[in-house]
């Protein structure tokens, strides 16, 4: 049930941040409800990127979190955001990023976003 939810919460934010950013799109789309069938597979497919590149991508760059007193975490969800928009690059659906930059604004938000959500629903941090 907290994997749903955490889907969910993703699902959220990514919507949030396209509806914010001109940079982030979603493609693929015909009907609201196929709209929400995309956000959802994103929202996915960002879930299983964080688990299991992300943790990688942080030891690795430990050194770079350290001196840059954690900025770097913006690099990484940004790049997490890209690798998320290249995986569904090879379909007709997707989240399409212009650049970089508009990747560390969506990172952003995106976490800004999830992390308030997490905290108003206390269930999505269970395990």
């Amino acid at each position: 049930m907290a994997f749903l939810l955490r889907v969910i919460i993703n699902g959220v934010a990514i919507w949030l941040a396209t509806l914010l950013l001109s940079g982030l799109d979603i493609v693929g789309y015909d009907s609201t409800w196929e709209h929400i069938g995309i956000i959802a597979l994103i929202a996915l497919v960002f879930g299983l990127v964080n688990a299991i590149v992300k943790p990688i991508v942080a030891i690795l760059s430990i050194p770079l979190y350290i001196l840059t007193l954690g900025l770097f975490t913006l690099v990484v969800n940004a790049l997490m955001l890209m690798l998320t928009a290249w995986i569904t690059e090879f379909t007709n659906w997707g989240l399409r990023v212009d650049d970089f930059w508009w990747a560390v604004l969506g990172g952003l938000i995106i976490s800004i976003v999830s992390f308030a959500l997490s905290v108003l629903i206390p269930e999505s941090r269970r395990s």
